[in-house]
């Protein structure tokens, strides 16, 4: 395992029984400065990881992150029901988000796309540029300054590792290698690999991660309440407490349905994302001092 220091990069003895998958990108951790013997990780103050169907425990995307740039590109690439998971990962972990639309030189207009994807949540930050552009690194200049640290997810092919490039201003022999994109579907190949951490000209940090094809959410109501706030505060108004917001009489959501306040495309994403996290979020059940961990919508 390798760490960033203030001589650069070092490579850490790790103490016996160690376990590399407990640390993550982002994390600040202690070390002998003589041995580099690895002494603890300190605390977190965000982490940021994703649910994979079969395991039980969740896997590590990244720590410390004060944004994420959740990047997708003007064309068919742009799914806001994926988008809309992000959102929630990243509201849980209780890192701010932003909407990075790449690729707003190859269109016409560029503001479709902003409507398409603002409205997904209060208040959300959506910026649209060129990410092989100088002028990209201004753009998100307010989320990039000094002790900042910000991190980019989003699918293959949609500008990643070149927005990587433009941020840290990698001379060509340094850049992160970049993919081409399939013209039948705007699907891209997967160019970064691993997880990685780099300096941002501003002053701040950048955190590269490879294309998510699975995206699972779990144990994030609070993330799901944030994203779906207009839902959230239709609920208290239902005739009953337990409305699932499907065919119960007096359901104030299905109301805001069919007076045209609410997409309904918009709550059965809703939907499917709690269903999703009911499965996902595991509880303790038995009696005290011999519980066990369940995940109460998965069928053992």
């Amino acid at each position: 395992m390798t760490a960033i220091s203030r001589q650069g990069l070092v490579r850490l003895t790790l103490p016996a029984h160690a376990n590399t998958a407990d640390h993550a990108v982002g994390d600040w951790v202690l070390v002998q400065p003589e041995t580099r013997l690895l002494v603890r990780r300190l605390d977190r103050k965000s982490v940021l990881h994703r649910h994979i169907e079969g395991r039980r425990h969740p896997q590590l995307i990244a720590a410390n992150i004060d944004t994420l740039f959740i990047t997708t590109s003007c064309n068919d690439d742009l799914n806001p029901a994926r988008l809309e998971r992000y959102l929630a990962l990243a509201n849980e972990a209780g890192i701010t988000p932003v909407i990075v639309l790449t690729k707003a030189d190859q269109v016409p207009d560029a503001r479709p796309y902003c409507d398409r994807v603002a409205g997904l949540q209060r208040g959300l930050h959506v910026v649209a540029l060129n990410a092989h552009a100088p002028e990209a690194a201004q753009r998100l200049a307010p989320w990039c300054a000094e002790g900042q640290t910000v991190a980019l997810v989003g699918s293959s092919g949609v500008g990643k590792s070149s927005l990587l490039n433009t941020l840290s201003g990698k001379a060509p022999e340094e850049a992160q290698l970049t993919g081409s994109v399939r013209a039948a579907d705007a699907k891209g190949r997967h160019t970064t690999t691993a997880r990685s951490l780099h300096p941002i000209i501003g002053g701040g940090w950048v955190i590269d991660t490879p294309g998510m094809r699975a995206l699972h959410v779990g144990d994030s109501s609070a993330g799901l309440d944030q994203l779906y706030a207009e839902i959230t505060e239709l609920a208290p108004l239902c005739r009953f407490r337990d409305c699932t917001h499907d065919h119960e009489p007096g359901c104030a959501v299905q109301a805001a349905v069919a007076a045209g306040r609410l997409d309904p495309a918009r709550l059965a994403r809703w939907r499917k994302l709690q269903a999703e996290n009911l499965a996902n979020t595991p509880v303790q059940t038995g009696p005290r001092g011999n519980r066990t961990t369940r995940f109460p919508g998965k069928r053992h």
